[in-house]
């Protein structure tokens, strides 16, 4: 498979982005990656890059984007932060990713079991992490169930997976509410700004 090029980039569209991204989730689940020359495309990118996607993901090691939606170099921009929240400069790097560099499709990519996520249920404080969790925590409070606060922390899984699907659509709120640009974007047609949720346990991506 080659790199891709600026003639395949425009053919892209943002439906056709994400159809990508998920037969690459297959492929990674099937275990039947692509054929790919790293080093060739290396040669192919050198005087430019043309992403299709632009994916926000946790810093879990099990978790790389390029990995799980089995992509190459140049396929994609992979943005890592524990617990894949908004901030102003991740903003700043989606607006250059679509509207100067071209790709077509925003997925906010959270995971199972999430440490960041963990750390936000159970309101850890420690050194500059207790900024990081604090920006987690408004998902935890925007999931009511379970009432009973005994059940709302780390040990409760479901409740750490439900709270990971929240913070995951928060971001996507986010990014609507905050950036101008990506918001036009995806209200013309340009970008799609999607949700998913990664399972560590088999590999497979849920779009929301």
């Amino acid at each position: 498979m080659k790199a891709h090029t600026k003639e395949t980039q425009s053919t892209m569209t943002p439906a056709k982005a994400i159809q990508f991204l998920k037969e690459g989730n297959e492929r990674f689940q099937q275990n039947l990656k692509a054929h790919r020359n790293l080093l060739e495309q290396v040669n192919d990118t050198k005087d430019g890059q043309f992403p299709f996607a632009t994916i926000l993901s946790c810093i879990d090691s099990r978790v790389s984007a390029e990995l799980v939606f089995d992509q190459g170099l140049g396929d994609i921009f992979s943005i890592r932060i524990a617990g894949n929240f908004i901030n102003q400069d991740i903003l700043g790097s989606m607006e250059f990713a679509c509207k100067l560099a071209g790709t077509k499709a925003i997925v906010v990519l959270g995971h199972t079991s999430c440490g960041a996520v963990k750390g936000a249920c159970d309101h850890a404080r420690l050194g500059n992490l207790t900024s990081l969790i604090n920006k987690i925590e408004p998902a935890v409070y925007a999931v009511k169930e379970p009432k009973d606060e005994s059940e709302r922390n780390s040990q409760n899984l479901d409740f750490v997976d439900a709270v990971a699907v929240k913070n995951v659509e928060m971001a996507l709120e986010n990014i609507r509410s905050q950036s101008v640009i990506l918001k036009e974007m995806e209200e013309h047609g340009e970008i799609a700004i999607v949700g998913a949720m990664y399972d560590i346990s088999d590999g497979h991506v849920t779009f929301l």
